[in-house]
């Protein structure tokens, strides 16, 4: 069973930019209207099982929330549709936020569910 291993802010930023991973925030929708990470595709954990996911297989995979206690308590259930490495932001967008790394806007938004 794959696990999520956690990754950094910097590491995840460094990884975005050079486009080896596919950053998923797992906030509903709302959340992700508000603010997101720039390049991350939107897929609700109350839509994960009921939506057709649009993963890479065998590419690695960042999952985040807002902290990361929500991507924590599900993270074998994320896992679970995931071929190649899977991860966790560590603090999630909080974390990244802190850390002073930039968030997109809305219009954005790309949608990785029907």
């Amino acid at each position: 069973m794959t696990i999520l291993t956690p990754i950094d802010p910097a590491t995840l930023a460094a990884r975005l930019e050079s486009g080896a991973v596919t950053l998923v925030d797992i906030r509903e929708e709302e959340e992700f209207a508000r603010e997101h990470i720039t390049g991350a595709v939107s897929l609700p954990l109350s839509r994960l099982e009921a939506g057709r996911l649009a993963l890479a297989a065998h590419r690695d995979v960042v999952f985040h929330c807002r902290s990361g206690m929500r991507t924590n308590a599900h993270c074998a259930r994320l896992a679970a549709h995931v071929e190649g490495e899977a991860y966790v932001l560590e603090g999630g967008l909080e974390a990244w936020k802190s850390a002073g790394l930039p968030v997109a806007p809305a219009p954005a938004c790309r949608r990785l569910h029907d």
